[in-house]
């Protein structure tokens, strides 16, 4: 055997699937595949070192375990950026900026929610890697920043240069990473960015690499050196050179398209694999840059716009339990008010009661809160160092809170439920869905009216809202209703009557059925007697319902009551029907998944989507096998590379707009 050839071919190998799984997430050998060949590379560089070089896949990492890091001085300072957190704080910025620069552009990128690095490569090959520290000396973690496959050892071009950007740890290993920790008994980490911050500052390198961190690369500190005058030109420059730098970024024209960025992202940020805290907001051209200059701790033409905190710590007082629609019950945590994403939150959700017993939460323990957009907070895990031998164990409840009755908690699910459909709570809560926004979006008949209402025992089940102006004196004469509340509830109840059936099916709280295939049911079956006859086998078969769905669906028509109040409601007059709103399926979009990615120039994506389900589409958020088509717009993310590995069909926001019209034709 040719034992340098067969070296150049390990290398080959073990680099090539490096880049598909950290680079473009794509895994192309399996793991133990993957170690086979790593062991034979050790093996034969340790018998025959002549032939092991400094670029190998096996030296992530020096020879010992430091027992301290080294200091380094950043020969050009790292330093950091200040923060602004609303609109108005964004448009001030490009005021200041254009009192200076005539017609700026600016280069949008995600702040990743990681630890600053600098990377330094001698001739192509990395050589050292430093933490910002205090901005002008840093801590040499080399030995650490090797083990990251992500960030290349070698270049593609042999050239002498430093390159910064932010360590971070990836969703997925970061949940790997704590339930190894569970299952070993140690405490939970708390969040990805402080896993990555405490995984590149073990002395242990060997601790590190088990840690799997990544690594982006968003900054060229002395552009002008290699003649590149844009910052859009220097993150094209590192790309080039094999380094990973985001692809979700734009140079946006004028400060409304750095907005419309932020609000992008704001909504979208959950999808993404990785945490980010915010948006950094760059002045594009390196010479403007320069004559703004600094200040003492940051850039003047640089800002972070930071997203408003979604993770919170305070006190969980007590755990109560609520009863749901359907009779599940469900452990809410009461927690000393905070202020959480701009609102104040004294109650989070504990899920189920597995989930309490896994994080092991208790009442009296400091706690962390999460919430994303409109969810409800939910509790992540407590803070178990905090302890002070206060803190009382969760119990589950057997009965239900409200009526008494018993629990079941039927085989391989992770939920108790009050079997009593006639528990008051199951009732009240049935009511409130129907009515909510999503459903038949009875406007002025919320939470609190319902529960009034029901204790008065004016609305005792779906159908008795109808009937309101019954009560109509008894209702004006309530503290805080009155004549005007009374007549602007009686119209908007009379309202709903007209609405469309997808409506009225997801106001039935069918288990599992929510709006989007509310929508799909009723597309399909155009009104309600059809979709009560039909049979497992047809619904089983409609895209995106499935085999679950599809028996809840036959089990809630199955049931007398249930088709007792939809005759009820006919007798009301209420809207059975499918009711198109020039919706008309057109071959190019019937029966597909539609995927977008890229920042749309000539409509929102709202409007794309609307378009798209107008035409009988689906659009879902993630690519895949499944996804029949995939519309590209400027500055498209890995979604694109990913659809031209799997030959999924891609359209541009021209072809998209070309196909519409040819339907409307």
């Amino acid at each position: 055997m040719d034992i340098k050839k067969r070296i150049d071919q390990l290398k080959e190998i073990i680099n090539k699937a490096n880049l598909e799984y950290y680079m473009l997430d794509n895994s192309i050998i399996e793991d133990q595949e993957y170690d086979r060949y790593m062991q034979e590379l050790n093996e034969l560089e340790e018998k025959y070192p002549e032939y092991k070089t400094e670029d190998s896949p096996t030296q992530n990492v020096g020879a010992k375990i430091l027992d301290k890091f080294e200091k380094v001085t950043h020969q050009i300072p790292m330093l950091s950026l200040g923060n602004i957190f609303n609109e108005n704080e964004v448009i001030n910025f490009d005021k200041k900026i254009r009192k200076e620069i005539e017609n700026p552009k600016y280069v949008c990128e995600l702040k990743i929610d990681g630890l600053s690095v600098s990377a330094t490569y001698k001739n192509g090959i990395l050589i050292q890697g430093a933490t910002r520290g205090d901005g002008t000396v840093g801590e040499n973690i080399t030995n650490n920043v090797m083990t990251i496959k992500s960030l290349p050892h070698t270049l593609n071009q042999k050239i002498d240069i430093e390159v910064r950007g932010e360590i971070y740890m990836r969703k997925d290993v970061f949940e790997k990473l704590n339930e190894q920790r569970k299952k070993e008994g140690k405490s939970l980490l708390q969040n990805p960015r402080n896993a990555a911050s405490g995984s590149v500052h073990q002395l242990d390198y060997n601790i590190t690499k088990k840690r799997h961190l990544d690594c982006f690369i968003y900054h060229l500190p002395n552009p002008l050196d290699y003649d590149i005058y844009t910052h859009h030109e220097a993150l094209e420059f590192m790309e080039k050179l094999g380094l990973e730098v985001n692809k979700n970024r734009i140079v946006a024209n004028n400060i409304e398209e750095v907005i419309d960025y932020i609000n992008y992202w704001s909504e979208f940020r959950n999808t993404l694999p990785y945490e980010i805290d915010g948006i950094v907001i760059k002045l594009d051209d390196i010479n403007s840059q320069n004559k703004l200059g600094y200040t003492a701790r940051t850039p003047k033409w640089a800002i972070a716009y930071k997203f408003p905190a979604e993770i919170v710590k305070t006190r969980l007082i007590d755990i109560i339990f609520s009863v749901g629609r359907t009779g599940k019950i469900t452990p809410n945590a009461v927690l000393e008010p905070v202020k959480l994403a701009g609102s104040t939150i004294a109650r989070a959700t504990l899920h189920n009661e597995d989930n309490v017993i896994f994080k092991d939460i208790r009442i009296n323990d400091k706690v962390l809160i999460r919430k994303a957009g409109d969810v409800i907070p939910e509790v992540i895990c407590s803070d178990k160092e905090a302890r002070d031998g206060s803190e009382k164990k969760f119990v589950m409840i057997k009965k239900c809170p409200i009526c008494k009755t018993d629990l079941i908690r039927k085989e391989k699910e992770a939920d108790y439920f009050c079997p009593n459909i006639n528990c008051d709570a199951r009732k009240v809560e049935t009511i409130i869905h129907y009515a909510e926004r999503g459903a038949m979006n009875i406007e002025g008949l919320g939470e609190n009216v319902i529960e009034d209402l029901y204790n008065q025992g004016f609305i005792r089940r779906i159908d008795d809202i109808y009937h309101i102006e019954k009560y109509e004196k008894e209702l004006i004469l309530l503290e805080g209703y009155g004549p005007k509340l009374v007549s602007n509830l009686k119209k908007a109840i009379e309202q709903s009557k007209n609405n469309s059936l997808e409506k009225l099916i997801y106001g039935l709280g069918i288990r599992q059925v929510g709006a989007k295939t509310a929508k799909i049911l009723a597309k399909k079956f155009k009104n309600i007697d059809n979709l009560i006859n039909s049979d497992y086998e047809t619904l089983n078969n409609i895209n995106d319902i499935g085999p679950i769905i599809a028996k809840n669906i036959i089990d809630y028509f199955q049931n007398e009551d249930n088709i007792n109040l939809i005759e009820e409601l006919k007798k009301l007059n209420i809207n059975t029907k499918y009711i198109s709103q020039n919706e008309t399926e057109k071959e190019e979009f019937a029966n597909k998944k539609f995927v977008l990615t890229g920042a749309l120039d000539t409509i929102t994506r709202e409007e794309a989507k609307k378009l798209i389900e107008n035409y009988g589409g689906n659009v879902s958020d993630s690519i895949s096998s499944k996804t029949n088509v995939l519309i590209v717009g400027s500055n498209p993310g890995s979604k694109y590379e990913k659809a031209i590995k799997l030959n999924i069909p891609i359209w541009s926001e021209e072809e998209f707009l070309e196909k519409i019209k040819e339907e409307e034709k």
